[in-house]
């Protein structure tokens, strides 16, 4: 497990503000991930779209203290930087999401010189970003490039589109869900099979995939390849748990670079499933400073 570094990640999608009740916080899947894997040592492009406006600069700002490329974030004069509205309650938070935002129409011919220039290992999409336009421009990047494709399924309503998904799946080498996304695919796309492994293991076979990862909260997660046995991780019962934004995204984060260094799916389960635990008990999904990284790079570098 020795650390290497310069990985090239490929990240399309949005880039937002979270609003909180307590305040605003940058947001969006893909600058989650992206954060993340900047601090593990990677290399990761962000192809989005915000507006000319305070919201827009602050992303910018954002990015550049952590060290990530904006050369693939493309900015709009018309449409407004993404806003999502958070509302935090006990059965976790529910999301308000804005419609017709810049990050929903990304250019394509722009997303295929970022990705040229990118040459990923990696590629990973999500599902927010194709709700419109931008659909046209993941199209067009992923022409451009022949990394290996990891796909997060995010669905948020009433942005939810079976063609979208039949889409993106069958341009996915790995695709993550959470237990509850995994049942809702079932349905979308008109599956039998009632059981989460039968489910996995038929959008496996249909689509061709390399695996399926699924999170399951407080329960875990688990990993099934194509003619593979399942692999499952509990979770850390010994977790504080603040708030679970960006929990699922600190796992892509670490299963992503797991992948690329090489280690094995058990060593991978583990250490993403441990990152995640330790971003559920900080406020939001990305920590303040870059300490809060050394001990698992110190720990993935000894275990090597």
């Amino acid at each position: 497990m020795m650390i290497d570094v310069h990985h090239s990640v490929l990240l399309f999608g949005e880039i937002l503000i979270d609003r909180f009740p307590g305040g605003d916080v940058v947001g969006g899947a893909p600058l989650n991930v992206a954060r993340h894997l900047r601090a593990f040592g990677c290399a990761p492009v962000l192809v989005s779209r915000i507006g000319q406006d305070a919201e827009g600069a602050r992303l910018l700002q954002t990015m550049e203290r952590a060290g990530l490329s904006t050369h693939g974030v493309q900015l709009d004069s018309v449409y407004p930087t993404g806003v999502v509205a958070v509302h935090l309650g006990a059965e976790g938070h529910r999301f308000n999401i804005v419609p017709n935002q810049a990050y929903d129409h990304i250019h394509p011919r722009l997303a295929r010189v970022a990705a040229l220039a990118a040459n990923p290992e990696m590629v990973y999409f999500g599902t927010l970003a194709q709700r419109a336009d931008s659909h046209r421009a993941l199209r067009h990047m992923l022409r451009a490039t022949s990394g290996q494709r990891f796909f997060d399924v995010n669905l948020r309503d009433p942005w939810i589109y079976g063609e979208r998904l039949h889409w993106s799946l069958r341009h996915a080498d790995i695709v993550k869900a959470n237990d509850d996304e995994l049942d809702r695919i079932a349905q979308l796309l008109n599956m039998d099979e009632p059981v989460a492994e039968a489910q996995a293991r038929a959008l496996i076979e249909r689509y061709q995939l390399r695996g399926m990862l699924v999170t399951c909260g407080a329960a875990g997660a688990w990993w099934l390849e194509r003619a593979g046995e399942k692999i499952s991780i509990a979770s850390d019962k010994a977790v504080d748990v603040v708030d679970t934004v960006g929990a699922g995204d600190a796992f892509s984060a670490v299963f992503i670079f797991g992948l690329l260094q090489g280690w094995g799916m058990p060593i991978i389960l583990k250490q993403a499933q441990q990152f995640a635990g330790a971003i559920c008990g900080i406020r939001g999904a990305i920590p303040e400073h870059d300490d809060f990284y050394e001990p698992f790079i110190r720990q993935w570098s000894v275990d090597g």
